[in-house]
């Protein structure tokens, strides 16, 4: 290994050299190839930095103001921070919590604050374009409460509002749930409100993907349509890995509740405190100039997956990711996941409408953009990753493209 370790990485070898060789591996890794997983990006030093703060020995458990620990003052400022962030980058919320782990533990506490255990809900089905936290029967949200779930037209991988709405009239559920984890398509979220309005439900809205881009106006908000939003803060949001809710001030108490103490104890603080700086970082003009190009080059990459015989699900892609339909190539999402690995491409095997294949293996292929655009590459550095992308799925051999990807990785480095 020839490429010397980073001071943190250095400072942890010191301590401990197998952790600190397995970190610098990882740095290694990350540098000298390209990442195009659609829900990971690459956050700023600052946000790593505040990762690893003191913060991380403190035990906050409770609200700022009314913590069950004493000597959380800090504490207290850097989640008010936070939320004041939120509140401003997510314009016209009313209240937000920003203590949930993960995506998952937002949905998770929501659910069980609005369709408690047992209640129906109505969400998008995992082999559709959803996600496993939308009710998926492997997940405590599908195995606490009762789901439902819609598809896609499966000729267009569109949502259809019809199927939803019967759906929703059909098992008046207690929650909708709009969102998803591989749609590349913006979603109709008056619509979706129009029909949980029409059976009494709840809307609760997932961004978890299009965050960053939703927050800079890039696509179009539920921000006044859903009465909840739920959202991670990394992917396009570009922060450190967890999540957050916002809703209306009259759900707050049952929704904060349902966090601490339901679903979580302590919060992690450190994370809180990355959270504030990230958002910090989105409230800035070049934040939302970023969100144009991941959007930009996601349009320019899928036009040039297409050009070089892949077929896009849905036609195209109105945000950061793409789904590519591997059928007709006569190889699975898991083979072309090995093989870009050997390229030095970072990608991951996809369900796609109508899957035939089990979602160890999948047909499909999801394809994102923000974490090189994150890194400054634009038009010219897509089309040439959708020839090294269309050639691996071709069957060419993948090792003749590492090169050309290590000469990207080195000409656009991480920040």
């Amino acid at each position: 290994m020839n490429t010397p370790p980073s001071p943190f990485v250095a400072r942890i070898a010191a301590v401990d050299p197998e952790l600190g060789a397995i970190l610098q591996r990882e740095e290694v890794r990350q540098s000298q190839s390209l990442t195009l997983i659609a829900s990971e990006n690459h956050s700023s030093p600052a946000v790593r930095e505040a990762c690893a703060s003191l913060l991380t020995d403190k035990y906050a458990e409770g609200y700022p103001g009314a913590r069950y620990y004493g000597g959380c003052e800090n504490a207290d400022l850097a989640e008010d921070l936070a939320r004041r962030r939120a509140l401003q980058l997510f314009a016209g919320t009313e209240h937000v919590n920003v203590q949930p782990h993960s995506g998952t533990t937002a949905n998770l506490a929501v659910l069980t604050a609005l369709a408690r255990p047992g209640g129906r809900i109505l969400g998008m089905a995992l082999n559709a374009g959803g996600h496993l936290s939308h009710g998926h029967g492997v997940s405590h949200t599908g195995i606490v409460f009762q789901p439902v779930h819609y598809g896609v037209d499966p000729a267009t991988g569109l949502i259809q509002l019809e199927e939803v709405r019967r759906l929703a009239r059909e098992h008046q559920p207690k929650v909708i749930l709009a969102g998803a984890s591989s749609y590349p398509r913006a979603i109709d979220y008056p619509g979706f409100a129009a029909i949980a309005r029409e059976v009494g439900a709840v809307l609760v809205a997932d961004i978890a993907h299009p965050a960053g881009l939703i927050a800079t106006g890039v696509m179009p908000s539920p921000v006044g349509h859903a009465e909840v939003v739920t959202t991670t803060t990394h992917k396009t949001l570009r922060g450190p890995r967890g999540g957050m809710i916002f809703c209306r001030k009259d759900l707050a108490k049952p929704i904060d509740s349902a966090v601490f103490p339901g679903a979580q104890g302590g919060p992690l603080m450190h994370q809180i405190a990355a959270k504030a700086l990230a958002f910090g970082e989105a409230l800035r003009p070049e934040f939302r100039a970023y969100q144009q190009r991941v959007k930009e080059n996601a349009v320019h990459l899928a036009a040039c997956l297409a050009d070089r015989g892949l077929r896009i699900v849905t036609g195209g892609t109105d945000c950061h990711l793409i789904l590519v339909d591997l059928r007709t190539q006569n190889v699975s999402g898991a083979e072309v996941e090995a093989r870009c690995r050997t390229a030095g491409l970072a990608v991951n095997k996809n369900m796609i409408p109508g899957d035939p294949r089990p979602p160890k293996q999948t047909s499909g292929l999801r394809v994102g953009t923000p974490a090189v655009t994150t890194r400054g590459m634009g038009r010219k550095e897509m089309e040439g990753i959708a020839e090294v992308i269309a050639g691996v799925v071709q069957g060419k051999e993948p090792e003749s493209f590492r090169a050309r990807i290590g000469e990207l990785a080195r000409a656009f480095p991480l920040p």
